[in-house]
């Protein structure tokens, strides 16, 4: 789905892609064209096309990432193939470890997901601007769902790149907290940057377009309120996100596979070994079934789970 409501800079286009692809946001501007995000590894081929048609006969020159999270740089690897020539930017930190192509240190391991490698040429480094579309943007540290994250804001028209720190409804799952490091006071002073920034239109990592910033800060400073008052709801939540997320990629498993994808998965495993040790792995893993199942996310058909 193509967004472009007429309150964005009219060099923005928006291609809203769903939950298993984060959004990409192209730039076409007068010198130069750039894209925002590149989605899961598996809508990639789709990324190229949706770009190749609205570019035209133009060259995609730039790829810049709000985080390294494989929905969000899943395609890059793909563009670059198709457009060669075309320079990639990076939140800092992670220079050496995309360089050095370290699928744990990434994360894609430890998550159960994948993502091709690719090359990188700079990093993305907040305090400075980074020029999209003939415009200035901000770019600001944004750590909590990641803590390598960054967000871009352009001040003239307040529009801002949110990433996965700000979404319509919430913001994505607080990763540090599951490994036992802090990150609900990042997600807080992130929270609270954006409403410093006063945007007017936010693009989000994922969904659509939104207007009504200060409602949707409200909502996502209450669903962090629930989730600092028990962690416990925050790493149960997580680690449905984790089974949701691969079956929206697999689309269909036997029960019983999508149970042993789980107990190779890091990232789950910690969550069960710190928040639920106490409940037996297949337990916990039967009782997040049903409960995806009943909330309409997941179907289970005889001994088979689908997508929902």
């Amino acid at each position: 789905m193509t967004d472009t409501p007429a309150a964005l800079p009219p060099e923005v286009t928006v291609f809203e892609r769903g939950w298993l692809c984060a959004n990409n946001i192209l730039f076409t501007g007068p010198a130069e064209t750039a894209v925002v995000d590149t989605g899961y590894h598996t809508g990639a081929a789709e990324t190229v096309r949706l770009v190749e048609q609205a570019l035209g006969d133009r060259p995609l020159d730039r790829i810049l990432n709000t985080h390294l999270h494989s929905d969000h740089c899943g395609g890059n690897a793909a563009l670059q193939a198709r457009w060669p020539a075309a320079h990639t930017a990076i939140p800092p930190d992670q220079l050496a470890q995309v360089r050095d192509w370290d699928p744990v240190a990434l994360t894609y391991e430890p998550t159960g997901q994948y993502c091709p490698p690719f090359r990188v040429d700079a990093v993305l480094a907040p305090g400075r601007t980074v020029e999209l579309g003939a415009r200035a943007w901000q770019i600001h540290a944004a750590p909590g769902h990641d803590p390598h994250a960054i967000i871009l804001f352009e001040p003239v028209s307040r529009t801002l790149i949110s990433g996965d720190a700000l979404w319509e409804n919430g913001f994505g799952v607080v990763f540090p907290e599951l490994e036992g490091r802090p990150g609900f006071a990042d997600v807080a002073a992130t929270l609270d940057l954006i409403g410093q920034l006063v945007p007017r239109i936010v693009i989000p990592g994922h969904g659509k377009v939104f207007f009504d910033v200060p409602q949707a800060l409200e909502r996502a400073r209450t669903r962090l309120a629930l989730f600092r008052a028990d962690p416990v709801k925050h790493a149960l939540h997580a680690a449905k996100v984790l089974l949701k997320y691969k079956l929206m990629e697999w689309q269909s498993r036997p029960v019983d596979a999508a149970y042993a994808w789980l107990t190779r998965t890091a990232c789950i495993q910690q969550v069960h070994a710190r928040f639920f040790a106490a409940e037996g792995e297949r337990q916990w893993f039967d009782a997040m079934v049903e409960s995806l199942v009943r909330s309409g996310a997941l179907r289970l058909e005889g001994d088979v789970l689908h997508d929902a």
